[in-house]
């Protein structure tokens, strides 16, 4: 690889650094060819990008772009997969179900909305944090409640009423 096709990649990652709040490094060596294909095609089916690159353009494009990702520098190790990201919990959803069956990959680290995530260790929690999706459907949720009480205890005088009535002109026949 010479010194343009460096710069880039280089280039390519600082884009998606600066473009997504939401990425992952992992460890996918050891997949089969077979095995990697079917990660990045659950990756692309969650709308998840599926990159490998060197650890040293990795840590390359962390540097020119903006943020502080500094705590992420010391998972450079080994092979890098990143996977960029717009649901924060999707990938760990991934690769925790892909890990039913396959021993790899590891979860190096995460950045979440500048939250820094190191460790396979975190894998569950990251799996069990809500999207931006499920959080807003929750607080509609907890909004329209309120509103469905008033309602049903406005209709239920109307049907109490509609009984007693039904129940005097049975009585009368």
């Amino acid at each position: 690889m010479n010194l343009e096709e460096k710069k880039i990649i280089v280039a390519d990652l600082k884009d998606r650094f600066e473009q997504t709040t939401h990425f992952y490094l992992a460890d996918s060596s050891e997949l089969t060819v077979a095995q990697v294909n079917s990660l990045r095609r659950k990756m692309h089916k969650e709308g998840i990008v599926y990159k490998v690159a060197k650890n040293t353009l990795i840590k390359r494009a962390l540097d020119e772009a903006k943020g502080d990702y500094s705590a992420i520098y010391e998972s450079l190790k080994g092979q890098s997969a990143i996977f960029f990201t717009e649901v924060s919990n999707a990938p760990a959803k991934i690769i925790k179900d892909f890990r039913k069956k396959n021993e790899k990959p590891i979860l190096k680290a995460a950045y979440i909305d500048s939250d820094v995530y190191v460790g396979d260790e975190n894998l569950d929690l990251l799996a069990n944090l809500k999207s931006k999706e499920e959080l807003i459907g929750e607080i509609i949720s907890m909004l329209q409640s309120p509103i469905n009480n008033l309602i049903n205890a406005l209709q239920t005088p109307g049907r109490n009423l509609s009984g007693i009535l039904k129940t005097l002109s049975e009585k009368q026949d």
